[in-house]
């Protein structure tokens, strides 16, 4: 039986898909294939490549990897996301999707067509960075002659990819929505455009999961959060911990439990 991971963008938050694998793995739970968009995307390309939840966190927190993809929103407009890649280049090089040692789709969204393209094939870090291009913070970036921004734009929950190549899939979704929301400012205001956007597009994706986990704390956590990535982490953790401890769910994923 195999297992697909889906993982959502969600900028910050999406740290906490690090904390939900590591309890998963903890109740014996791997993944033969991952596909991920925006910041999924990010943490799937550490997990496929076979670093631990850990490992990958103490490299974005010590390397300040995330640091990258906050946005400086000013009226100098579009800013380029390709600093991030001198910093993951290190643990990657050269990489092409083959050199993983998890099948691994990456999501981005072809800003001509507006139509999703998936990527696991050829050169790795290009289209990682462009499934992160936040539309109007970050340029989109060129490959094959194609503008590509952020996948979650059009799909945030990238379960396609797995369909048919696994015999169930697990979808983490980093984007609960708070109804306490208040106006304060212009990032406050595009942040909550885009969980509203986004949430729209993954409400049809939800019931091809067999499982779906949403840590629901993450509400208290800013998608540009990201000095608070331990934090997240271990609300991501926590959530699935508690949830694994059910048996009814985790006979969703082991057969073998009694």
């Amino acid at each position: 039986m195999k297992t697909g991971l889906a993982l959502s963008g969600g900028g910050a938050r999406g740290i906490a898909h690090l904390g939900v694998v590591k309890a998963m793995l903890e109740k014996g739970i791997h993944f033969d294939v991952i596909s991920g968009t925006s910041a999924g995307a990010v943490a799937g390309l550490f997990l496929a490549k076979g670093y631990s939840p850990d490992e990958a966190l103490e490299i974005f927190t010590r390397t300040s990897v995330y640091k990258f993809l906050r946005p400086a929103i000013n009226i100098r407009g579009l800013f380029k996301i390709g600093s991030v890649e001198s910093i993951i280049k290190p643990y990657f090089g050269e990489a092409v999707f083959t050199d993983l040692e998890t099948p691994f789709y990456v999501s981005a969204t072809n800003v001509r067509t507006g139509k999703i393209r998936v990527f696991s094939a050829g050169e790795l870090m290009r289209p990682v960075l462009a499934s992160c291009c936040i539309p109007v913070v970050y340029e989109p970036m060129a490959i094959d002659n194609e503008l590509y921004m952020d996948g979650g734009v059009v799909n945030n929950l990238p379960v396609e990819p797995l369909l048919g190549n696994v015999d169930r899939i697990v979808g983490v979704h980093c984007n609960p929505i708070s109804d306490q929301y208040q106006g304060r400012n212009m990032r406050r205001l595009m942040e909550r455009s885009l969980l509203l956007a986004i949430n729209e597009n993954v409400a049809a994706r939800k019931p091809k999961c067999d499982l779906f986990i949403e840590p629901t704390e993450l509400i208290n956590f800013h998608v540009f959060d990201f000095r608070k990535a331990k934090q997240i982490f271990q609300v991501g953790y926590d959530y699935a911990s508690d949830l694994l401890s059910n048996k009814s769910v985790l006979s969703k994923l082991k057969q073998d439990v009694s």
